[in-house]
């Protein structure tokens, strides 16, 4: 027999939201010592409803919810404030971060230092959006996920050298190559260093470890596309 769950003043953020009958809304949110869970909003649609205008995306909320089963009944979200709301740019690597949570995680599985993560990056976001932040939350999630990326060190246990050129091999690590260029998935020492010691200052840097969490989080993902990624690539294009 499945027992009643009670979780009172719980931290998390709104991943997503859709509509369940006239009134209510099933709400999917990312909690702190939870994980995801999916919450039944009773009546949030309603005008007079406490819970209308609160349970926005990419604001930090305090949650409480009850019940068994797949989908828990929210009994209560307070704002707890301080963080702007995003827009523009900032918005779409928002989105981007949650897509990357709903595909990746499991429901009820708890990662707390990738919530901490999470939290970090909105705040930098707010400031302007960094493709170097971006990079260091897909490194964060990779790494809670059991898929930590060897990067200091080749797959023979050599120590990577800035100068080389590498293959980098999912699942392996940086395979020295005798020359750049031998791999689609090629990249610099410099790259591999820098990406390891969270310093994407150098534009070389900056660009070969887009490409490069890119094919990983392509991998993980098995493929799917990611809307928040096209969408986003629509927009810069109009």
């Amino acid at each position: 027999m499945i027992q009643r769950q009670r979780v009172d003043g719980q931290p998390g953020f709104v991943l997503h939201a859709h509509l369940y009958s006239e009134t209510s809304l099933i709400v999917d949110v990312f909690s702190r010592d939870h994980g995801r869970v999916a919450l039944l909003a009773r009546g949030a649609r309603r005008p007079r409803s406490a819970l209308r205008g609160v349970l926005l995306a990419f604001q930090p909320l305090e949650l409480s919810w009850a019940g068994r089963g797949e989908v828990y009944t929210l009994i209560r979200a307070e704002w707890q404030g301080g963080q702007p709301l995003l827009a523009g740019e900032a918005l779409f690597c928002g989105y981007y971060l949650n897509e990357l949570l709903i595909t990746l995680l499991a429901r009820e599985d708890a990662h707390p230092r990738l919530f901490d993560a999470y939290a970090e990056s909105l705040r930098r976001f707010s400031g302007g959006p960094r493709e170097a932040d971006l990079r260091r939350f897909e490194r964060a999630l990779l790494r809670e996920l059991g898929y930590g990326l060897t990067l200091e060190t080749d797959v023979s246990g050599r120590a990577v050298e800035a100068e080389a050129h590498y293959a980098f091999e999912i699942e392996r690590g940086p395979l020295r190559l005798s020359a750049p260029g031998e791999s689609a998935l090629a990249v610099s020492g410099r790259t591999l260093l820098d990406l390891a010691h969270d310093d994407l200052s150098d534009p070389r840097s900056l660009s070969e470890a887009k490409q490069l969490m890119r094919a990983l989080i392509g991998h993980y993902t098995a493929g799917k596309p990611l809307a928040s990624r096209r969408i986003f690539r629509e927009v810069q294009e109009l």
